[in-house]
Formats: C-alpha cells, sequence, structure tokens
C-alpha cells in the first residue's frame, strides 16, 4: 500500500515538470515582443470622493506630464504677437509691486463662474449643449502640484474656440484695457483689475508661464501659451487629458509665488473672495485618515503574558480560530473637498444676514475688494401677483465709465436670476438708466425659465418687477439722507439722537458727491418719480456756507411774499458769487442757488416748479422782487437814454434797453428772454463738437441790456446825449459799455478784435496821445550773397540730377 502511494506522488510531480509555465511563457512573449506595439492596459483609477474623477490611460497620462512640466511654447504652435495695448497692460502687471497678488484666485475664479453661467444660461433652451454624464456638471475644480509649483483651475463652462482664443486672450484689447492702464499709469490701484474685464492677466503677478486648455461645443480642444513675453501660441489639443467641454489654466508658479500650491492658502483665499460663487468650488485637497493595519508579529509577542493563567487559556482555545492582531495607524488620502457651501444671501431672511455678510456678498458681487462697504443696501422680498426677491446696493465709488457714452451703452449691474438659475448681467430693463449704477441680485419666481431673451424682454411682470425697484431703490437713497446728522431734516433732533447717527455723519454728501449727477438725469428722464428725485437734490447757495441745501431747506428759509425759487446757472460757484445779477437779489436778503453743472442747465427745462413753488434764472427776463414806487418815474426819467441807446445798439442785436432792479454796483447787465437760452446754455451748446451754429439761432435768447439809473455812468450817459445826441464818440462810449455788459454777464464777444480796439483806444486818451500815433516802422537787413547763392546752386544741381536717376 505504501509502495503504491510512493509511486502515484512521482508520477504526479513529473507531469508537472512537463507543464509549461505560463508566467515564464508571458515573460518571453513580451521580451520577443519588445519592438512591437502593445495596447497598455487602461489604468482605471479614482481620483478621489466626487464620482466623476477622471481616468487616463498611461500614454495620455505621460503626455500630458511632460506637457505640465514644460515651461517653452511647443515649436509646432502658431504664434500671434499681443496687441499693443494688452502689452502694456502685462507689463504693468509683471513689473508691478503690488503686494497682494492673491487677487489673481479670485479673477480666475470669477471668470470661471461667467463661463458656467452661459452654459446654463444656454441649456435653458438646448439641453443638448450640457452633455451627457460627468461633462454636465457644472462646478470648478482647482489642483495644485507642489513639486512642480503648478496650479491648475478648470471649470466645465460653455469654453473657447481658436477663434476666441485669440481675440479674447491678446489681439482685441477690449475697452477696458485701455481705461485700466490709463488707470494705473494715474496712481489706479491694481486690485480694481476685475472691474475693467481684463482679470484673467493678473495671473501674470504670480507666474511665469501659463497655459490655458480650452474645448467649446463648437471646435476642438486647443491650447493658448504665452510667457508675456508679447507674443502667445495656440496649437491643437492632442496630449493633454479631453476636457469634455470647458476651459483649464495651469500656471506654472514663480518661485516667490511657491505659497499657491499650499491648501491652507487656497482655501483661505477661496473663503475670503470666492465665498459667494454660485457653483461648487472643489479642491484636490490631501487629508489624513485613521485605518487598521495588522500588528506585527514582534509587537503581538510582546504584548503576551507569560503567566501561567495565560498559558492554561491558550491551551483551551487552542481548538478555536485566532483573531488577527491589528493596530490604527494614520493614512494620508487625497479628495475633492468643498469649499463654498453658503446659501445664496439673497434667499435668506433679511434679518438674519449680518453687516458683514452684506459688505462681503457686496465685494464679491462688484468684483470691488477695496476697504469702503457698501454706502447702504436694500433687501427686501417682493409678494403679490409677482413674486420675486431682490438686493440691491448703492456702491462706495462712482465707476471710472459711469457717464460714458451713456445714452449709447448698456450698462446694467444687476444679474438676474429666474428660480435661482442665472439669466443675465446684460438685462437693461430691469432699471432705468439712470440707476444703473446701483448693483445688486434680482431672482424672480414669476418670469419664464426656458424661452428666448427677447421674448422675455416682452413679459408683463417685467413692468411690475422694474416699478418696485425704482421705488425700492429711491426709498434706499432718502434713507441715506434720514440717517445722516448733517441734512435739514435732521434738525430738530436731540443731540443724544445725532450722537447715534454720528456713523452716518456726511454720507448723503458723499452719496451726491459720486452720484448726484445721476439724480439730475432722472429728474430729466422720469416723469413718473420726478417729484420723489426732487427731493433728492442738492445744492450750494448764497447761504449755505458751503454746505449741500436741499430744496425743502431753501423754501423753509424763504422770505415772506417770495413766490419763486431763485437760481443762477454757471461755470464755478466762485464765478457765480460775483456775478453782478446777485448785486440786487443778496442786497435785499434773498437766498440763490448756485447750478453749476453743466446738465443743470438741462435739468431747469424740465424742473419747472417744486411745491408750488417756480423756478426762476435770475439772469433772465421776469425777474419780481417786490413793489418799487419808484420805477414808473425812472423809466420815465431814463426814456430817452434808452430809446437813444436802443438805436445805437442796432448792429448788436440788442432787443430793448431797459431800467433794471436787480443792479446795485453794477452799470448794466445783458439778460437772456425768459424761454431763450442763458449765457451759460449757449457756451455749453457751441461748445458740442457737432453743433451746427445756423441752426442754434433761432434758441438763442433774446438780448436786454437792463441799465442801472442809479450808477453815475448811466446818469453822465443820460445828461450827455440829452446835450448832443449825434455825437460818434459817445455812440462808441455807449457801445463799449454794452460789450463790457455782454461780457461780464457770460456771454461771448462776437467781435474780439473790435471791443479789444476800443480798449485800446480809450487807454490812448488817457494817456493824452495823439490819435494820430502809429506805430514805429521795423528796420528790417536784408544781407545779399550772390556769389554764395550761385555757387550752392550749383553744387543742388547734380544732387537733383542724381535724385532723379534714383528715381
Amino acid at each position: 500500500m505504501r509502495k503504491w502511494a510512493l509511486s502515484s506522488a512521482l508520477l504526479l510531480l513529473f507531469l508537472l515538470t512537463t507543464l509549461p509555465d505560463p508566467a515564464k511563457k508571458l515573460q518571453v512573449n513580451a521580451d520577443d515582443s519588445s519592438d512591437e506595439l502593445v495596447d497598455p492596459p487602461k489604468v482605471e483609477e479614482k481620483i478621489g470622493a466626487v464620482p466623476h474623477g477622471l481616468s487616463t490611460d498611461s500614454e495620455v497620462a505621460q503626455r500630458e506630464s511632460e506637457s505640465i512640466s514644460r515651461k517653452t511654447l511647443r515649436s509646432s504652435a502658431e504664434k500671434f504677437e499681443f496687441q499693443a495695448e494688452v502689452s502694456r497692460l502685462m507689463d504693468i502687471i509683471i513689473n508691478s509691486l503690488y503686494s497682494n497678488k492673491d487677487i489673481f484666485l479670485r479673477e480666475l475664479i470669477s471668470n470661471a463662474s461667467d463661463a458656467l453661467d452661459k452654459i446654463r444660461f444656454l441649456a435653458l433652451t438646448d439641453k443638448e449643449v450640457l452633455g451627457e454624464g460627468d461633462t454636465a456638471k457644472l462646478e470648478i475644480q482647482i489642483k495644485l502640484d507642489k513639486e512642480k509649483k503648478i496650479l491648475s483651475i478648470r471649470d466645465s463652462g460653455i469654453g473657447m474656440t481658436k477663434e476666441d482664443l485669440i481675440k479674447n486672450l491678446g489681439t482685441i484689447a477690449k475697452s477696458g484695457t485701455s481705461a485700466f492702464v490709463e488707470k494705473m499709469q494715474t496712481g489706479g490701484d491694481l486690485n480694481l483689475i476685475g472691474q475693467f474685464g481684463v482679470g484673467f492677466y493678473s495671473v501674470y503677478l504670480v507666474a511665469d508661464y501659463v497655459e490655458v486648455i480650452s474645448k467649446h461645443n463648437d471646435d476642438k480642444q486647443y491650447v493658448w501659451e504665452s510667457k508675456a513675453d508679447g507674443s502667445f501660441a495656440i496649437s491643437e489639443d492632442t496630449w493633454n487629458e479631453p476636457l469634455g467641454r470647458g476651459t483649464e489654466i495651469r500656471l506654472h508658479l514663480r518661485d516667490e509665488a511657491k505659497e499657491y500650491v499650499e491648501e491652507d492658502k487656497l482655501k483661505d483665499l477661496v473663503k475670503k473672495y470666492s465665498e459667494f460663487i454660485n457653483f461648487p468650488i472643489y479642491l484636490w485637497a490631501t487629508k489624513e485618515i485613521d485605518v487598521e493595519v495588522p500588528a506585527d508579529e514582534d509587537e503581538s509577542s510582546e504584548e503576551e503574558e507569560s503567566t501561567t493563567e495565560s498559558s492554561e487559556e491558550e491551551e483551551t482555545e487552542e481548538g478555536e480560530e485566532k483573531k488577527p492582531k491589528t493596530k490604527t495607524v494614520k493614512e494620508t488620502t487625497t479628495e475633492w473637498e468643498l469649499l463654498n457651501d453658503v446659501k445664496a444671501i439673497w434667499l435668506r431672511n433679511p434679518k438674519e444676514v449680518t453687516e458683514e455678510e452684506y459688505s462681503k456678498f457686496y465685494h464679491s458681487l462688484a468684483k470691488d475688494f477695496g476697504d469702503d462697504k457698501p454706502m447702504s443696501w436694500s433687501h427686501f422680498i417682493a409678494e403679490g401677483d409677482v413674486e420675486f426677491k431682490a438686493l440691491l446696493f448703492v456702491p462706495p465709488k462712482a465707476p471710472h465709465d459711469l457717464y460714458e457714452s451713456y445714452y449709447n451703452s448698456n450698462k446694467s449691474n444687476l444679474k438676474l436670476y429666474v428660480r435661482r438659475v442665472f439669466i443675465s448681467d446684460e438685462f437693461d430693463e430691469l432699471l432705468p438708466k439712470y440707476l444703473s449704477f446701483l448693483k445688486g441680485i434680482v431672482d424672480s419666481d414669476t418670469l419664464p425659465l426656458n424661452v428666448s431673451r427677447e421674448m422675455l424682454q416682452q413679459h408683463s411682470s417685467l413692468k411690475t418687477i422694474k416699478k418696485k425697484l425704482i421705488r425700492k431703490a429711491l426709498d434706499m437713497i432718502r434713507k441715506l439722507a434720514e440717517e445722516d446728522p448733517d441734512e435739514y431734516s435732521n434738525k430738530e433732533k436731540t443731540d443724544d439722537e445725532k450722537d447715534a447717527m454720528e456713523e452716518k455723519k456726511g454720507q448723503y454728501a458723499k452719496f451726491w458727491n459720486e452720484f448726484g449727477k445721476s439724480v439730475k438725469l432722472g429728474i430729466i428722464e422720469d416723469a413718473t418719480n420726478r417729484n420723489r428725485l426732487a427731493k433728492l437734490l442738492r445744492f450750494e447757495s448764497t447761504k449755505s456756507e458751503g454746505k449741500l441745501v436741499s430744496l425743502d431747506e431753501y423754501i423753509s428759509r424763504m422770505k415772506t411774499g417770495q413766490k419763486d425759487i431763485f437760481y443762477i446757472t454757471g461755470s464755478s460757484k466762485e464765478q457765480l458769487e460775483k456775478s453782478p445779477f446777485l448785486e440786487g437779489l443778496t442786497k435785499k436778503n434773498y437766498e440763490v442757488i448756485f447750478f453749476t453743472d453743466p446738465v443743470d442747465e438741462y435739468l431747469m427745462q424740465y424742473l419747472m416748479d417744486y411745491e408750488d413753488k417756480k423756478f426762476q434764472n435770475v439772469s433772465k427776463e421776469g425777474l419780481k422782487l417786490g413793489k418799487d414806487s419808484k420805477l414808473k418815474d425812472l423809466k420815465e426819467s431814463f426814456k430817452e437814454l434808452t430809446d437813444w441807446w436802443k438805436k445805437a445798439l442796432d448792429s448788436e442785436n440788442v432787443d430793448s434797453v431797459k431800467i433794471s432792479n436787480r443792479l446795485h454796483d453794477t452799470p448794466c447787465v445783458v439778460v437772456t428772454s425768459k424761454y431763450g437760452w442763458s449765457a451759460n446754455m449757449e457756451k455749453i451748446m457751441q461748445s458740442q463738437t457737432l453743433s451746427d451754429a445756423s441752426k442754434q439761432a433761432y434758441m438763442r435768447g433774446k438780448r436786454v441790456l437792463e441799465i442801472n439809473p442809479r450808477h453815475p455812468i448811466i446818469k453822465e450817459l443820460r445828461d450827455k446825449v440829452a446835450q448832443d445826441s449825434e455825437s460818434e464818440s459817445l455812440k462808441q462810449t455807449a457801445k463799449l459799455v454794452y460789450q463790457t455788459a455782454l461780457m461780464e454777464s457770460g456771454f461771448n464777444l462776437p467781435d474780439p478784435k473790435d471791443f479789444a480796439s476800443s480798449i485800446y483806444k480809450s487807454v490812448q486818451k488817457s494817456l493824452d496821445l495823439s490819435p494820430d500815433a502809429t506805430v514805429e516802422e521795423e528796420e528790417v537787413e536784408v544781407e545779399v550773397e550772390v556769389e554764395e547763392n550761385e555757387s550752392s546752386k550749383e553744387e543742388s544741381e547734380p544732387s537733383s540730377q542724381y535724385d532723379k536717376d534714383e528715381l
């Protein structure tokens, strides 16, 4: 029996040795076919907690690694030169000593959010643009490589075509590029770069080589790359991982910017600048977790007890299954970590939102990361037939281009959402142009979601939303004045109440200096809210002592029996304070408003009255300052002079000469008809680039010379005219007095040469010079060098002939 068993074992061993070894065969085959191309196995490796972690094969991984590690432009790429303005901008950024380099991440995340907004908006009417699976997920991913000092920001937004890359990142400078360069050259803050639409170039604060990989649904995947040396290159991407759709920006960081590959630094920056971005922002982060692992044998033996009792227990448990010894260790893993999980602030209850949260949200929304807080905000929920939530802000400063091309451009700063889905930030139907300086968000539950923008503009609910937004906006601005202790409306409050408002002191004056022109434009454009806007007007006056006053405050100081609100227009307060038109009014203690902004002339054509008080321009006809019992006698006394003077000024187009009730120290002034242009308005119209003088003639007011019957010059003229009304010298004097009054009243002289000649004649007469005195002729010596001229002529002839032959 034992022999049979031994024979069987030997036979089995022999059979095993004769069979081929599969491992050896595989190795031999691999060695023999090393020169042949074999498809490598796919590496399915999960890259994190997010289920759509991308997988790549080994060839793609190798090519991508080579691409990432390079810092030179690819030789096969198509080269382009940066547009001049872009080059200037990049030079400023690269050579900047600006300490806050953190802004680059803010700008890149903001751009990524905009790209995601665009694709989501397109998906409202065409769901296929999102694609399927991982591509359909809208998010932002941040990855870092500490060894190679590379930071990558990727989004699944709309992406860019090759043409978009060329146009947006180099060759065509947007208007914001020039504006930003000019701002920086005059000492502007680099922190404001995002407001000019050129935030992408802030990457060169921290990087010396940048790659932009982008895939648009309508084009292939391309790579844009530049070392900021005046040129960039674009090539079709065949080596990087396919994006599906979107853009990835790789920053090859400078040595001094290596802090931006630290996870904690990036987390802090995202929380600081991008907390309110409406799309999830993920960071490929490392973390330590506790893991149970088998304990080592040596450690197990050390833990065993050598007592007799333990040995007896082991003997009893010998037949039972032994449990393996384990220990807990720290293991480092990587996964996608969500950095922004804040609920949209406008969806929260206004009572639950703190002032700091409103301020942080404003800075994120407006891309304004200065130290100034917004002046005011209004957070409200509208209910009824049309339901929407809105959050409006008054910025601390006016944008640099707020009034440039005011009527020819759309500059809405409100973002429109429909049921939390971003629709547009260029929707101008929500607020009128004069309130375009406000920033904020409107989220409507009533508007339709899946319709075109053109159809949305015609929706009936928009009118209701616009009406409520205007009312809330004006209430917000009015509240700024009500909370300011310097305002007239707070005059009756106690000192304790004013002390409580001390923090708001001067806030409305600040608002007016920044946005006062917008209020005036609103009065011109918005007839429905004209009276409400008029209450927001502020100006200086003859009694304001350098402070701003309102129309209500002016009316409270009006004299008994005063029916009109007096004002005067001009180029500056200093000029108007010396105006002869104010002499009689200030003497009688009337207050006069100073309007020194060019838009004020247009404003007063629409603001005809306020609180049943008419407006009266003191430089025009129709000024009433009470009854003057002596006026009738004065008119009769000076009738001969006024008639004579009117005839003497026939060539000057003067409508009439009258006795004035507005003068005190000045001999005469020139006023215009009530409904014609003032002198200031004439200057404004003449300065227009495309003005047509022939078409302006009918709008010029009729000019009236008003004389001061109490002035010695006027009295002497009256006596001289009575003696010799035909005297030519007297007519010249009268004309000179009129021209002087014309200039002092703010008009341009039609013939400055004639006026200057009259002045020189008066000076000549005062110096007792003879009227026949002439200017001494200057002796000019002419040297004639005939020989030199002839020789130079001979020398020039061959040269001239040579030039002709060359041609």
